[in-house]
Order: structure tokens, then C-alpha cells, then sequence
């Protein structure tokens, strides 16, 4: 007979699964004389959002002229809002944008996971909050903007007046088309963000006016943080609008313009200045498609020459140069990558104003943007030209940012002259140089001057292969035709070395001796 086993009296311990910790939600109202609709606001929040969230509410009044302030005041006295509230009054007014900032300044010191932006005229939905709030929940979105423009004709349908449809539509159009973006809308004031994705982008340099939403969205596509769309209702009551709209629309045109214009390092604002660590788009960039010193220096060198690049940075013109059977080598204060590989690598300091190879091995010598780097341009040019006095074939490429670029003219017109992380304005320049103050540098040098080129701002590289970025370009290059020195982004010269006056000196010795011993060869 078999018997069945018996159950162990003991039981096994059941490790329950660590509870999760629910994130913080910061549900954050603008309000400006809105003592008519803060309670409704309130009132309408969902409660289910408990379920999901630590829920807080915290109100600013911006120094309104009506009672806001002591409305908010008294649901907080009562203790009968089903959420921690907070009511805080601005003694002066900050602004929409200055509003903003102390908000999600308060987010981030309270240790906020979440903080939705909501109006305390009622124009934004509360109700919609749940589904706007679960994508940053999820983990889907840095931040989640609620567009009323996602459906045909919804905004419309919901009270938005004509002019204000049609001025969103074109605005966020051109928004669209200068940031290369597809937002269905960039003007709802319903936007809820992750603390931490704030945290990344310096919004507190934002302006204080009206148009800090545009600039937000700005920060958020540099710093490439992912924003999601969601429907939600359109409503328009009865609230007075502060907003001066032609004053607006220029306010959102410069600020997408000024991005831009950063992009293409013709502009710095240190607003925008928030690229990602280790992206393309913060580090310097080869520029091989299109015509640029890169490409340029390429073609004259063409094939199986010897070239030694200085200042060569990442390697990237070498690695072409060896493609083509070129021998190259790299020098520069720190090692380019394992992947790029040079016939030989030196690590030197070019401001030691010390050469640390014989240029006499050389067919070509580079120095792509480099010039503007170095802190004694003079010194070292004057040892470049010592070191290649007995290499009368060797040819030295050059190019810098041409400071007389017809923006960098009207930025100096306008005060607008700074410097910036890129461009011709970098921080890290010590000298600017026009065409003529670096034909000068390198022809008082000892140099003879080849041939000259003038470069057309990158557009190709900012603007992608696109119509626009297309023409653009070639109509800068038109313009340097007209006038070089103006529209020329940047400065590409081709020199050689000019004989020294020893070596002029000794060629006259020794021509004068051949000829006079001709001479008296002749007579005898």
C-alpha cells in the first residue's frame, strides 16, 4: 500500500513583492484675478488621480487685484479638499513666464516626480489630468502637452475665435518648420512635465512674458526630451485675455529664429545651450557634403600624398585622406579614437610654438580651424616658416570663422557680439580673423599666398537635405561671389613658403659666383 505524503505542518514563507512607491504629483495653477473660477478649478480636479499618485496642489496668485488669493485661502482653511494645498501670493507680478518658474522651482525643491501646469480661469480641463498624467507615469514622456488642435475643427467647435485659430495655425506652422518638429499645436497652456526632465534645461533663463511656453518647447527639442501630445476639449468662457497677440507672435518668431541661429553658430543664448552630453550636436562636427574647409582640403590634397594635420581633433579628415591613399599624420593635445587610424599620432601642444616633426617630410600641411585657437598666432607661424624654409613644395592649407560674416556685422550693430559654445564667436577662440588679418598673419609670416576661398555658412549640415537648406546655400555662394568678405562664413586660404632671406642671400652667392666665373671663362 502506498501511502500518501503527508503535508509539512511548517509553511514555506510567502515573500511578498516590495510595494511600489507611488510617484509625487505636483498639480501646479497659474492664477491671475481668477477668484471667480478658482474654486470650480479645484472642485473639478478628479480624486481618482490618488490612486495613482501623492497628489499636491499649490496655487500662486501673481499679485492679483480681486480676492484669488483669500478664495484659495479659504478651501485650504476648511480642510475639506481631498489634496494637500498650497496658496502662495506674489507681492509684484511675474509674469506668466515668472510664474511658471517659481512653480516648478517649488517642484523640484519639494522632490516633485510630476508637475502639471493647469489655469486658474478654467480654460484647461482639470478632468483630463488622469490620462494627460500617464504617459510620464508609464515612462513614455518627458513631458505631455494637451493639444486642442489634434482633431478637424474641435478648437473652433469649443469657442476659439477665428483670428486666434488662424494665428496658432500659422505660428505653429513655423514653429514646425524652423525646428523640425510635427506638434499639432505649440500654444496650449496645458502641459504637464517630468521634474527631472526640467531639471535638465536651464528654464529659469526663460523669459517672464507669455511666450516661456515657446521657449520651453525650444529647450525640450535641444535637449532632445521626448514630448507627447494628447487631445483635449477646447473651452472658452468669459476670461479676459492678457495676451498683446502681435507682440506674441514676434516674441515666438525670434525665439524659434534665435534657435535656430544657435544651431548654425551664427547666434549663442545660453537659454538654448542644452544639448545632451555625448550628442552629435554638442561636439564638433566634420562637414564632408558640401563645400567646407573639410571637404575642400580633400580634394587639393587628392591621393598619395603625405600630410600632416595639425590640430587634427577626432581624426575624421585623416580617416578620408587614408581611404584615398594619402599617409597622415595626426597631431593634438589629447588621442583621437581607436577607430581612426593615422600613419603616426603625436601628442603635442601646438603652443609650445615648437614643431615636433621636419615639415621636409610633407607634401601637404593642415590647419583647419586652428589658427583662431592658439594663443600666440605670430609666434607660431614664425616657427612654422623657420621649420619650412628647406621645403620650398610644401603647401600649407588654413581656414578660420571670418569674423566680417554680415550676421556677425549686424550681431556687433545691434550689441549682440558674444560668444558663444561653436561658430565663429567660440568661447575657445583667442583671435578673430577677417580675410585680410589672416592673409597678413601668414604673408608678414613668410608665406606666399595660392589661392583664396570663401565658405558658405553650413546650412547643409544644420537644415539636413532639405529644398530650403539647399537653397540657402547656394545663394550664399552667389553672395561671396558679390562680396566675399561679407558673406563668407568662413576663411580658406592655400599658401606656400616664400624664400627666406638667407636663402636668397646664399642663392645670390652662389648665382653671382656661376655667373662671374662664366664670365671670365669667356674673356680668356
Amino acid at each position: 500500500m502506498i501511502k500518501k505524503p503527508t503535508k509539512s505542518l511548517t509553511k514555506t514563507p510567502v515573500r511578498k513583492a516590495p510595494r511600489k512607491r507611488k510617484p509625487k504629483l505636483l498639480i501646479f495653477i497659474v492664477a491671475y484675478n481668477a477668484e471667480k473660477t478658482i474654486e470650480s478649478v479645484l472642485s473639478r480636479i478628479p480624486q481618482a488621480l490618488s490612486r495613482d499618485y501623492i497628489v499636491e496642489v499649490l496655487i500662486i496668485d501673481d499679485a492679483s487685484q480681486d480676492e484669488t488669493f483669500e478664495r484659495g485661502q479659504a478651501i485650504q482653511n476648511k480642510g475639506k479638499f481631498p489634496f494637500t494645498l498650497h496658496v502662495l501670493f506674489n507681492p509684484v507680478n511675474q509674469g506668466y513666464g515668472g510664474n511658471q518658474k517659481i512653480g516648478y522651482h517649488f517642484a523640484i525643491e519639494k522632490k516633485f516626480d510630476f508637475v502639471a501646469l493647469v489655469h486658474g480661469d478654467g480654460q484647461y480641463a482639470p478632468e483630463c489630468l488622469p490620462d494627460l498624467a500617464e504617459p510620464l507615469r508609464k515612462g513614455e514622456a518627458d513631458a505631455v502637452f494637451g493639444s486642442r488642435m489634434m482633431k478637424k475643427g474641435a478648437a473652433l467647435d469649443g469657442g476659439m475665435p477665428k483670428y486666434k485659430f488662424i494665428g496658432n495655425k500659422i505660428l505653429s506652422w513655423f514653429e514646425n518648420k524652423i525646428l523640425r518638429t510635427d506638434f499639432s499645436e505649440f500654444h496650449s497652456g496645458y502641459r504637464l512635465y517630468s521634474v527631472k526632465a526640467l531639471k535638465k534645461i536651464p528654464f529659469q533663463l526663460n523669459t517672464n512674458d507669455f511666450h516661456f511656453d515657446s521657449e520651453i518647447i525650444v529647450q525640450f527639442v535641444i535637449a532632445e526630451l521626448k514630448i507627447k501630445e494628447l487631445e483635449i476639449p477646447t473651452y472658452y468662457g468669459d476670461e479676459i485675455c492678457h495676451v498683446d497677440g502681435l507682440k506674441y507672435a514676434w516674441d515666438v518668431t525670434k525665439t524659434v529664429l534665435k534657435a535656430r541661429a544657435q544651431e548654425l553658430s551664427i547666434f549663442y543664448d545660453r537659454r538654448f545651450d542644452c544639448q545632451p552630453k555625448g550628442s552629435a550636436s554638442a561636439h564638433y562636427e566634420p562637414k564632408l557634403d558640401f563645400l567646407s574647409p573639410h571637404s575642400l582640403a580633400i580634394k587639393i590634397v587628392g591621393k598619395d600624398k603625405r600630410v600632416l594635420d595639425l590640430g587634427c581633433a577626432d581624426g575624421h579628415i585623416a580617416k578620408t585622406l587614408t581611404k584615398q591613399g594619402n599617409q597622415v599624420t595626426g597631431v593634438d593635445t589629447f588621442k583621437p579614437s581607436a577607430s581612426i587610424r593615422f600613419q603616426k599620432f603625436i601628442k603635442h601642444d601646438l603652443n609650445s610654438n615648437v614643431l615636433p616633426v621636419e615639415l621636409k617630410e610633407y607634401d601637404y600641411i593642415l590647419m583647419l580651424d586652428v589658427i583662431e585657437h592658439l594663443l600666440a598666432p605670430e609666434e607660431f607661424v614664425d616657427q612654422l616658416r623657420k621649420a619650412a624654409q628647406m621645403s620650398p613644395n610644401v603647401r600649407l592649407l588654413v581656414s578660420s570663422g571670418n569674423v566680417g560674416f554680415i550676421v556677425a556685422r549686424l550681431m556687433h550693430m545691434v550689441g549682440q557680439f558674444n560668444y558663444g559654445k561653436r561658430g565663429i564667436l567660440d568661447i575657445t577662440h583667442t583671435r578673430l580673423f577677417t580675410f585680410a588679418t589672416l592673409r597678413r598673419l601668414f604673408e608678414q609670416g613668410g608665406f606666399e599666398l595660392i589661392s583664396t576661398t570663401g565658405i558658405p555658412a553650413p546650412f547643409p549640415m544644420v537644415m539636413g537635405k532639405s529644398y530650403l537648406g539647399a537653397f540657402l546655400f547656394n545663394f550664399n555662394k552667389v553672395l561671396i561671389r558679390i562680396w566675399r568678405s561679407a558673406f563668407s562664413y568662413q576663411i580658406f586660404y592655400e599658401f606656400r613658403p616664400s624664400p627666406s632671406l638667407s636663402y636668397l642671400l646664399q642663392d645670390a652667392l652662389v648665382k653671382s659666383k656661376i655667373r662671374s666665373t662664366k664670365k671670365t671663362a669667356s674673356k680668356a
